[in-house]
């Protein structure tokens, strides 16, 4: 793959994992804060068992977004490493390079579209 490719993926892979690292911050930091230190409520009193299970669900929605998130940084973190030692763009199924169609659409990708449809139909 031509430098100048490989200048651009490793750009649009930045912007992918800034916007990631933000959106991560901004789950985190809405869910920092109490329920009682949200509401400012500091009275000793139990909540209705109702509001206590909406937080707690929205509490694991946001584990959940924020987990997922994570996931994906770590696979632009390792295309960026796989620019940096020459092996971005190669299949690791066949070894072939992974057209740059597909790479725009999913820059950290692993395996062409053959390879990834024969892994997804294993299992």
């Amino acid at each position: 793959m031509k430098k100048a490719d490989l200048d651009k993926f490793r750009k649009l892979l930045l912007a992918k994992r800034e916007e990631m690292s933000k959106e991560i911050s901004g789950i985190t930091s809405r869910f920092d804060a109490t329920l009682k230190e949200k509401t400012g409520d500091l009275s000793s009193h139990s909540y209705h068992m109702a509001d206590q299970g909406t937080d707690a669900m929205e509490r694991e929605m946001a584990f959940a977004r924020s987990s997922k998130s994570g996931r994906f940084i770590h696979h632009i973190d390792m295309a960026l490493k796989r620019i940096e030692d020459g092996t971005y763009g190669k299949c690791f199924g066949c070894g072939k390079q992974i057209k740059v169609a597909r790479l725009k659409i999913v820059p950290h990708a692993r395996f062409c579209i053959a390879c990834k449809e024969a892994e997804e139909k294993k299992g």
